[in-house]
């Protein structure tokens, strides 16, 4: 009688359940290279119940129809920096860390997230807070208990670097200001840091390998690194210890030589990567994040302000993620968000940015879809549109396959069964 009685319970609970049915021209689901058409998706609550071309539509649902519209997965940005409201200059950077408090900055980030679940973006990793100390861990918990709406976060805190390897610089030594990570020198304190990071909330570790960065004489872009290669294999074997994995901004030979050698899990950026060293990130199973769309936003900035360098690193960069693609490296979708201001709606420009640079448009989607959620660990929630994912459904008008830019005009955004499409929230 009892199992009776609870079985009863259940279907009423399910039924009960709001059910919507989403429908469009064609459907990019994530796991094939075939686009499904037509679109038929069925969600029951937070969770994707059916999804297919010829679905049949439950009693009394909500139906949807999108018209001549691709259905697609959530979005996933693999970098951004919600913390951050445009990074083109010294100045730019140093205003926000020296006069804005981290409750102004807070709410700056609810708006930029705000502006990122409206772009299409329903999942994103925050590679730092630049300044901001814990604050990310207080937005993701704010998204995730529908305090403010926004993409469910992954957060790496602080990042790590060593004395003299990042901002703020150039002040009087007399004067203590906060940095925009946390400083670590030596093997011990390397290792601290990231149990402390970790035991306040980091998902992932974030590390910059290198900085200043400059020319050879035989015009190979080169950096200072920044940690020894023993303070690098230090974090990495400490995160993967207590079951976690590492970032790296690394954009020259030797910031990115010392992050193979060391074991991270991503390359950020890699403006210039040799061969040997793709084929090298593959085996191992590196991910590389290129975030072009970032660079070329803020290289013509950095350069009027005199850090010259600047100007030739975009013609590196395309030639490495073209180099990447095909190698085979696992390219993952992320913008540095951030570094330009979130107000500028660049995020999607990404997609065209890896078309240009040699990913086909399937790539490029996937790349922002299941490949990024099998990066981050969250193949088994997101990234594809099958049965008991997470309702993460995002539209553009048209087939972004013949026309990539359709992914900079999302139409509808749904996360877990909430539409969240601009204007509607």
């Amino acid at each position: 009688m009892r199992k009776l009685l609870l079985l009863l319970l259940a279907t009423a609970a399910l039924h009960a359940e709001d059910v919507t049915v989403v429908r469009a021209a064609r459907m990019i689901d994530g796991r094939s290279d075939n686009v499904i058409a037509p679109a038929v998706v069925v969600v029951r609550g937070d969770r994707i119940e059916s999804a297919g071309p010829n679905i049949a539509v439950p009693a009394n649902a909500k139906v949807i129809d999108l018209g001549d519209a691709t259905l697609m997965p959530g979005l996933i940005d693999a970098h951004v920096h919600v913390l951050l409201q445009g990074d083109v200059t010294t100045e730019d950077y140093d205003k926000q860390i020296f006069r804005e408090s981290l409750p102004y900055r807070a709410l700056r980030a609810s708006r930029a997230l705000r502006f990122a679940l409206q772009a299409g973006f329903t999942t994103m990793r925050d590679l730092e807070t630049e300044g901001a100390m814990y604050t990310d861990v207080d937005l993701k918990n704010a998204v995730n208990n529908g305090v403010i709406p926004g993409p469910r976060l992954l957060v790496s805190t602080r990042a790590l670097s060593v004395t003299g390897g990042y901002g703020p610089a150039g002040y009087s030594p007399e004067i203590v200001y906060p940095h925009g990570v946390q400083i670590v020198d030596g093997v011990d304190e390397a290792r601290k840091a990231v149990r402390e990071q970790i035991a306040n909330g980091a998902d992932w570790i974030k590390v910059y390998a290198d900085r200043s960065y400059f020319l050879l004489p035989d015009g190979t872009l080169s950096s200072i690194p920044t940690f020894t290669r023993e303070e690098l294999k230090a974090i990495v074997d400490e995160a993967h210890r207590l079951r976690h994995k590492v970032a790296s901004h690394a954009m020259a030979f030797p910031g990115i030589e010392n992050s193979i050698v060391a074991g991270v899990d991503s390359i950020e950026h890699g403006l210039s990567i040799t061969d040997e060293q793709l084929d090298r990130m593959k085996a191992q199973g590196i991910f590389y994040c290129p975030t072009t769309i970032a660079l070329e936003h803020v290289a013509p900035g950095r350069a009027a302000e005199g850090r010259t360098i600047w100007a030739a690193l975009p013609k590196f960069h395309s030639d490495t993620v073209r180099r990447a693609a095909r190698r085979g490296v696992t390219i993952v979708f992320g913008t540095d968000a951030g570094a330009f201001e979130w107000d500028a709606h660049l995020q999607t420009k990404e997609f065209g940015y890896l078309v240009r640079d040699g990913l086909t448009p399937m790539q490029a989607i996937r790349a922002a879809t299941s490949i990024a959620a099998a990066a981050l660990g969250l193949e088994d929630k997101v990234g594809t549109i099958e049965p008991k994912k997470l309702a993460d459904l995002v539209a553009v008008p048209g087939n972004p396959l013949t026309d990539i830019t359709a992914m900079e005009k999302v139409s509808f955004v749904m996360k877990e069964g909430k539409i969240f499409t601009a204007g509607s929230f």
